[in-house]
């Protein structure tokens, strides 16, 4: 085992400086892929850091929402044309921190540069309508104004494109920024924020502190100046911050769990559904809120189906995602390993027949990472908790069903409604499942793990707060709608 002489320590930027935290501590960020690589150490912030923060952000509101939108695009763009030039490294620093495989990584980078990019175009759209008056002598429209002082708070799974789609249109409709990213993926939110800096943005637009959600997430939340907040994580926590949200009327946006469904129908192309099952059920280890949980398949072709998805999960590579020839990464953390291994045990448990996989790899090469085979399981029924809760890992549950009727009840038959998809090639099929579907994302023919970046994103049921993400559908959070009513003498 290699000994590493030097890990870099990586700061707090607060009011356009990076600055160290006022509790002298740090946290280190370790490679899923050899527990022995230490990535990187942010600062472990607290309260004052946040309230440092926070003051900055205030500050500088006033000046920065004046600008015009053309004005502030051009610092997305700035920042577009960095992050682009420095994808290949801040990939590679994704993959080293969260496990991810380097193509993921950098796709997921480059998705980031065409989000900046997007919302600095949305700089020069409209913001407001005219309408008419009972007054014939007067003008009547609205306009839109910055929220103010708005709150990320960023997971892990995706620390490049989370953040930034949920920055850049904050920043473009004129609110001023502080962001805590998940501990376990902050060293790469770092880079993204040095692309803005090296942007020029003005000192105190964007502010970052890294550290733990009951310390710096919990500040926030709390923080009378901050006028909204912007959560991505799980149920349990985005509840919390609604509830305390709410209490000191703050506007939230939640999007939180899924447990999406794949539907098979009898007149599927096989081939189609297993390719679109694997990619959105164990690709980036199934640690996607989109992700692929539950395989439903009409009974006609469940054997085939079956068939086909076991032979191909059997060849799928698992391993370091820097190596060119690996498919699926380690899990996150040690504890995002333990979490998926219990819900396999409870599987088993509970009477689901394990098909496949599901064990940790204790090989040499993979000892020392966080690696678990992908599973699939089968005689799965709707209360188990492998049917029922989110795993955020690469676990397969397929469910036998006759009728397509069927197929849709036990798609909704969930707490959840992120996203769902179906495969067939029947238009009745496919219309029943459009109109009946629980969901806010759904997809024909494709697999459950899609977003495009101008397209509203969000969930139904306890998915969500019911608001919408991305596109231009993201105004809807980041701004008030003010009415204007004006008649001359």
């Amino acid at each position: 085992m290699a000994v590493q002489t030097q890990v870099k320590t990586y700061l707090n930027y607060v009011n356009g400086e990076w600055v160290e935290a006022s509790t002298n501590e740090t946290i280190s960020c370790i490679n899923p892929a050899n527990k022995h690589d230490v990535v990187g150490n942010v600062q472990k912030s607290g309260k004052e850091d946040v309230d440092q923060a926070v003051a900055a952000a205030h500050n500088a509101l006033a000046s920065w929402k004046k600008l015009s939108g053309a004005a502030r695009g051009e610092f997305l763009y700035k920042a577009a044309n960095i992050l682009e030039s420095r994808a290949d490294e801040i990939a590679e620093t994704m993959t080293k921190e969260m496990g991810k495989t380097l193509g993921e990584a950098k796709g997921e980078t480059l998705r980031g540069v065409a989000i900046l990019r997007y919302y600095a175009g949305e700089g020069m759209r409209k913001t407001g309508d005219v309408i008419p008056s009972s007054d014939s002598e007067a003008l009547m429209f609205t306009t839109r104004v910055p929220l103010g002082v708005v709150g990320v708070i960023s997971p892990w799974n995706f620390p490049v494109a989370i953040p930034v789609w949920k920055m850049a249109p904050g920043l473009i409709y004129g609110n001023s920024i502080v962001i805590k990213p998940a501990q376990e993926a902050a060293v790469t939110a770092v880079k993204v924020i040095e692309c803005l800096d090296e942007a020029g943005i003005p000192a105190g637009v964007v502010n970052m502190v890294t550290g733990t959600g009951s310390q710096v997430g919990q500040a926030i939340v709390d923080h009378p100046q901050v006028n909204g907040i912007t959560f991505t994580g799980s149920n349990q926590t985005g509840k919390a911050i609604g509830q305390a949200a709410l209490a000191r009327g703050a506007k939230y946006q939640l999007e939180m769990g899924g447990k999406n469904p794949v539907i098979i129908a009898a007149d599927a192309d096989l081939d189609l559904a297993v390719d679109g099952t694997i990619s959105g059920g164990l690709r980036s280890t199934g640690q996607k809120c989109t992700a692929t949980s539950r395989v439903i398949v009409h009974e006609d072709v469940y054997d085939a189906f079956k068939e086909k998805l076991l032979a191909k999960v059997r060849e799928l590579k698992v391993g370091p995602g820097l190596e060119g020839e690996t498919w699926m990464g380690p899990c996150s953390s040690e504890k995002q390993l333990e979490t998926v291994l219990s819900y396999i045990e409870k599987g088993q448990a509970e009477g689901a027949t394990l098909l496949y996989g599901g064990q940790r790899l204790e090989a040499p090469e993979t000892k020392d990472g966080f690696y678990v085979e992908p599973a699939v399981f089968e005689n799965v029924e709707s209360g188990m908790a492998i049917s029922q809760e989110e795993i955020f890992g690469p676990v397969l549950a397929l469910i036998k069903v006759g009728t397509m009727e069927e197929a849709i009840e036990m798609a909704n038959d969930v707490e959840f409604g992120l996203s769902a998809s179906i495969y067939t090639t029947n238009i009745s099929h496919m219309l029943s499942f459009i109109n009946d579907m629980d969901a806010g994302l759904v997809r024909i023919n494709a697999e459950t793990a899609g977003v495009e970046l101008q397209a509203p994103f969000g969930g139904m049921k306890q998915s969500s707060s019911h608001s919408r993400e991305q596109g231009q559908a993201a105004i809807e959070f980041y701004t008030s709608i003010k009415t204007v009513f004006v008649k001359g003498k």
